[in-house]
């Protein structure tokens, strides 16, 4: 630096001192500069002061000399600590040129900043304020600093300006939050963790609500959570931690909707780091948990977003439980949000509804390119989030696309887990009770996806699947006819509904199915058609959980519509083989199951016309499998028919399955279900024909144990001389006269059928490959 230059009104002494190397000899010049602007303060010298600022800024802090720019910061404090509370008329010049040196490449001379801005700071307290993006700015660059020296020096800095933030009611933190948010993204750690305590401070002023802001800032906060540094991580715990409790004293201030997509990105789970990655996924489905309960409907324009991340969740296993409960209270408490109002039509103009169209919802999702980029591997990369177009709505609109949407997708995914596909079901079952005129437009494209969850692994997935088959199937708001699509496709293999399957009667449903008048409506016979088409093509599913199925869906609709409805399919069938065996199933379940107890008493007495026509429609398909035809014939007390059909049994080609079939049946009669049956045994006048029956299947079996059980009841057959009351009183049938039922045209139709197997025993006898069999039309 040139000496000789005029540096007045410094004088050549205190310019000399100013460029030593010696920080002794800088030191007496900085209290000589003390003392000479104390005189100009005292005289209200403003431009001398001014120029000894404009003269260490520009000749010695901003100098290309070290020692120089040593001088000019130990100078610049000297400044201010003179000036004392007017320092705050010159703090932009005393300011910018020491953070200029806070990018200096000497380690000590960053420090010599620092601890100069400390000094202007500590002096100017409150007044340095409006300067605080530029001090924030500088400090967060210092807290990431190599040299251990500088990081101690710009910590002490910035303890001092905490302090004066936290005692003031003057920051404009307006003018902060945009610096905050581009910050908060740094990748170095110590700049985080300086973010992080700023973050702390601001949040534990009074004076400050930063709470408004928090949507500005809190994806960059969940990215912090993820950090590699568990002290850093703590820390971030902690502030969300305190956001939360100031949520839940503050909920009708707090930006919700705002906030909702952050949450579902961070509420999905990735590749990344196992640990953090959990913990920034379980702290943002606790958040997720809370904005639900405390921000209620406001939440429900963003259900389909919160599903793609809650539903995964409820499969975890144990390793991440706290998660997996999280999820779980989010889906109860979303499903919950959902109300008949939802089913409603809106009415308001298009102008006014906030439902974008699909090129903005794309336009979006390209500008949040970060959106759900999570579940690419999954197959939900493109569900697109609904964005309301004004937070401050009252009203909000359910989007029911795009649920539907999400559900359908897990459904199809194979990777779905067990506790998802039944939260799914709950959904769409929950959505059919409380929003059936809305839903009800997409069972078409539902349907095929839940017939094929019938074949699912788990029980309990099986019985949530019936409960929401059984709903489309009875709910009132599927009265309508099935729509033309349906109906023109798959023609060739699809069953028209007859008229009689149109008025089927309602039955009673089990304890917690729908609310809704239970009538079945026009999905009801679709279902059993789909249903019987599927045990065709799917003979593992008959064998394996045909009779369970069958059984829960008499529990949750109307057991006689049921039986009636699949007899009347199966009369068409042209399977001819499948139908006997469904036949043999159907009949097993009505004879045996708790569930049927209703249908078995309807049956066993044939005095209305009601049950007569159950009777003959049962009977009609249960021709295809003879031994079920007899059962048939027991339980409704026709032991006549019985025994003519017994008698044509000779005619039929007994084989090993036939006869394991008889077997059967004389178990079943051995039964409790067949105890009136048994007790008719006792009146041999009133019922010849029952032993002749029992006769009969007693000369069809070989010398089998079930020989031996029926040989032996009918050895207990008493004399019929020793159970006559008196000759004057004649003995009355206690059986009911059935009503208008034409048994040798039921009989005409048991040939009919059976020489119809007959012939397609004989086919299949002649060709070495089996035709493929569908339903008849």
């Amino acid at each position: 630096m040139n000496t000789e230059k005029d540096f007045s009104p410094l004088t050549p002494n205190i310019v000399r001192a100013l460029n030593d190397k010696l920080y002794e000899k800088r030191k007496v010049a900085a209290l000589e500069i003390e003392k000479l602007v104390r005189e100009f303060v005292a005289q209200n010298n403003s431009t001398q002061i001014k120029h000894v600022i404009q003269i260490l800024a520009t000749e010695f802090a901003l100098s290309q000399h070290p020692h120089s720019r040593k001088g000019g910061l130990i100078g610049l404090a000297a400044c201010s600590i003179a000036l004392g509370k007017d320092s705050g008329l010159y703090l932009k010049e005393l300011i910018e040129p020491v953070l200029a040196c806070f990018n200096d490449s000497d380690s000590r001379l960053r420090y010599y900043a620092c601890e100069a801005l400390y000094n202007i700071v500590k002096v100017a307290r409150g007044a340095v304020l409006p300067h605080f993006n530029v001090l924030f700015d500088g400090l967060s660059k210092l807290a990431a600093d190599p040299d251990p020296n500088v990081k101690s020096g710009s910590e002490l800095l910035d303890r001092l300006l905490k302090d004066i933030v936290t005692e003031s009611n003057k920051f404009d933190l307006v003018a902060f939050v945009p610096l905050l948010r581009e910050r908060i993204y740094s990748n170095n750690q110590y700049a985080r963790q300086f973010i992080i305590s700023w973050i702390l401070v601001l949040e534990s002023v009074p004076d400050i609500n930063l709470l408004e802001y928090l949507p500005e800032i809190l994806d960059g906060l969940f990215q912090i959570l993820g950090d590699s540094s568990k002290e850093i991580r703590k820390m971030c715990e902690v502030v969300l931690g305190e956001f939360l409790k100031e949520i839940k004293k503050s909920s009708p201030n707090v930006k919700f909707a705002e906030m909702a997509n952050i949450l579902v990105i961070h509420c999905q789970g990735s590749d990344d780091s196992k640990l953090t990655n959990d913990l920034i996924q379980l702290t943002a489905m606790s958040w997720m948990r809370e904005f639900i309960q405390l921000a209620g409907r406001v939440m429900l324009p963003y259900s389909s977003g919160i599903l793609t991340a809650v539903l995964p969740c409820l499969s975890y296993d144990n390793h991440k439980k706290n998660t997996k409960e999280a999820a779980g209270a989010c889906n109860h408490s979303l499903m919950k949000l959902v109300t008949p109002e939802d089913d409603v039509e809106e009415t308001m103009p298009p102008s006014d509804l906030s439902v974008p169209d699909d090129s903005s919802c794309k336009s979006r999702e390209v500008q949040d390119g970060s959106l759900n980029t999570s579940q690419d591997s999954a197959g939900f990369s493109n569900i697109s989030f609904f964005m309301p177009t004004s937070a401050e709505r009252t009203s909000v609109t359910l989007d029911l696309d795009g649920i539907v949407q999400v559900l359908d997708r897990h459904l199809h995914d194979p990777g779905t887990g067990m506790m998802t596909r039944i939260a799914v079901l709950k959904w769409l079952y929950h959505l059919y009770i409380k929003t059936p005129r809305k839903i009800f437009r997409h069972t078409d494209s539902l349907f095929p996806v839940l017939m094929k969850t019938l074949s699912d692994e788990s029980d309990e997935v099986i019985l949530k699947d019936l409960e929401l088959l059984a709903e489309i199937a009875s709910s009132p708001a599927g009265q309508t006819e099935v729509s033309e699509s349906s109906e023109t496709t798959d023609t060739k293999s699809e069953l028209q509904v007859p008229g009689s399957a149109k008025t089927v009667k309602p039955g009673p449903k089990s304890g917690d199915c729908s609310p809704s008048t239970p009538s079945m409506n026009s999905y009801f016979y679709k279902f059993m058609i789909k249903l019987l088409r599927r045990f065709s093509m799917e003979r593992k599913l008959l064998d394996m959980r045909g009779a369970f199925i069958i059984r829960q869906l008499c529990l949750l609709l109307n057991a006689e519509n049921i039986f009636h409805s699949m007899a009347d399919i199966l009369l068409k069938e042209e399977d001819l083989k499948f139908a006997s065996t469904m036949v043999q199933t159907l009949n097993t379940i009505l004879l045996t199951s708790a569930e049927l107890f209703q249908l078995r008493n309807q049956l066993k007495d044939l005095r209305s016309q009601e049950s007569c026509a159950l009777f003959c429609c049962l009977y009609r398909s249960w021709c295809h499998n003879p031994v079920a035809t007899v059962s048939l014939c027991f339980l409704t007390q026709n032991y006549k028919h019985a025994y003519d059909l017994i008698q044509k049994f000779g005619d039929l080609e007994v084989t090993v399955d036939f006869l394991i079939e008889v077997d059967k049946l004389v178990q079943l009669i051995e039964c409790p279900i067949f105890t009136y049956l048994r007790l008719q045994l006792l009146d041999v006048e009133n019922n010849p024909y029952l032993i002749k029956a029992l006769y009969g299947l007693l000369m069809l079996l070989p010398q089998s144990q079930a020989f031996q059980l029926l040989s032996h009841r009918l050895h207990c057959v008493p004399n019929p001389e020793l159970m006559r009351t008196s000759p004057q009183t004649a003995p009355r049938s206690s059986r009911p006269t059935p009503v208008d039922i034409d048994y040798g045209e039921l009989l005409q139709h048991f040939d009919r059928v059976q020489n119809k197997h007959l012939e397609i025993r004989n086919q299949r006898a002649g060709r070495s490959e089996y035709p493929d069999k569908k339903l008849g039309i």
